[in-house]
């Protein structure tokens, strides 16, 4: 059995579509497919300004937005026993709220993570200061003390005498080790991308391992759907040729999707602004349904 929670997350405080997902995955049918549907958590960012000593954009209320997910997850989990959660957002960032609200209810916890990219961009080395380009680095506490909770700081550059209290404890969300990456570009790359992958911890899971890595502890399953190939998925932020069709993806999810290990689901990055007549919505529902 199953909640639903959206998490209108955009990191890049511009109102880009993102956000507006959870609610364009509504009217394309995703309530029926949980038994509970919980509306929307408060993870709204509007700043776009970005913190000089991280790097990183909307810090404060990316922090903010963090503790408000995982607060509407340990709610609904309380309230929804033997539910798994289904949270939609939004980009990748909303894994801050989710893994916040993980360690601290579970402890230890693992990651499968279908991504066309792997997120592991240093903020102060980032384009744009989005979490979005850096939540696995941060997740695995590599970046901000202030997102990571790791150190006093994890790096000098990092240090921040202003910015908002830190976001959590004093252990990474997630151990590398305990993390496995899928569907991520490895071929045919930019120079910055080979360095953001470069820089993956080498204990992180990768390759044909990935799909059948079982941690020994509770796991979740996030998919960003830029892993999809942009001719089947254009409706998102950053696409990247190079990566599987639906019915591929669905059979490499299947069996995570049905591991008594899975803990709950995240899908993040579709863009209804860039899927005028819902054909998007509709496969990424239809994905969905099959899988889980």
């Amino acid at each position: 059995m199953w909640f639903l929670l959206g998490a209108p997350w955009d990191s890049s405080g511009t109102g880009r579509g993102e956000a507006r997902a959870p609610a364009a995955l509504r009217r394309a049918g995703l309530s029926r497919l949980a038994d509970v549907d919980l509306g929307d958590a408060a993870t709204v960012i509007t700043s776009t300004e970005r913190d000089s000593a991280t790097g990183v954009r909307a810090l404060s209320d990316t922090v903010a937005a963090a503790r408000t997910l995982a607060k509407a997850l340990r709610d609904g989990m309380a309230e929804h026993p033997g539910h798994r959660p289904l949270v939609v957002g939004g980009d990748c960032s909303l894994l801050l709220g989710v893994f916040t609200h993980l360690r601290a209810t579970i402890g230890d916890v693992g990651l499968w993570m279908f991504d066309g990219h792997p997120d592991y961009v240093d903020p102060l080395d980032s384009d744009t200061g989005e979490t979005a380009d850096s939540e696995l680095a941060i997740l695995t506490g590599n970046g901000p003390a202030v997102l990571t909770g790791v150190g006093p700081m994890a790096e000098s550059r990092h240090a921040s005498d202003d910015g908002p209290a830190a976001l959590k404890g004093a252990a990474p969300m997630v151990a590398s080790r305990h993390v496995a990456l899928i569907g991520h570009r490895t071929a045919d790359l930019d120079a910055e991308s080979a360095a953001e992958l470069a820089r993956l911890p080498a204990d992180v899971v990768t390759g044909a391992d990935a799909l059948t890595v079982d941690f020994g502890v509770p796991t979740w399953l996030h998919i960003d759907v830029d892993v999809l190939d942009p001719v089947v998925m254009p409706a998102v932020t950053y696409p990247q040729a190079g990566g599987p069709d639906f019915e591929q993806l669905a059979a490499m999810m299947a069996p995570l999707a049905s591991s008594p290990s899975l803990v709950g689901v995240s899908v993040a990055d579709y863009r209804p602004d860039l899927d005028p007549d819902g054909t998007c919505a509709a496969r990424l529902v239809a994905l969905l349904e099959a899988v889980l």
